[in-house]
Parts: C-alpha cells; structure tokens; sequence
C-alpha cells in the first residue's frame, strides 16, 4: 500500500513517494497548483496581525 495525502486545494489523494507522486507536487495536478497560486496572488492567504501604514513616514518615529 502506497501512502498519501490529500490535495491541498482539492483534498485528492496524491501519492507520497517520489517515483508515483505527480510533477505538481503536492498538489494533484497543475490545475490545483494554479488555483493555490491565484490565492496567494489574490491576498486569500494571511497572517493575522495589525495593519501596516500606508505612508512609509508615517511610522518612521517608531523606529
């Protein structure tokens, strides 16, 4: 029995070993690969924390 996991942007069972797994590891395929690249293109993907300044002076007495 081979071992895998699930496709981050799909949740497909993708092969874990380096001689089956696909190109676009870990992901199933190019298609999913393209879709988490978008997301993080698109900000879907963040770290919560405090706003950052708009105007680089603005903040520059808190250095």
């Amino acid at each position: 029995m081979s071992a895998t996991f699930g496709c981050p942007a799909c949740g497909k069972p993708v092969p874990v070993e380096p001689v089956s797994r696909p190109a676009s590891f870990p992901f199933c395929s190019p298609r999913c690969r393209l879709l988490d690249l978008g997301a993080w293109c698109d900000g879907k993907y963040a770290i919560a924390g405090r706003p950052l300044a708009q105007d680089p002076d603005e903040d520059s007495d808190h250095l």
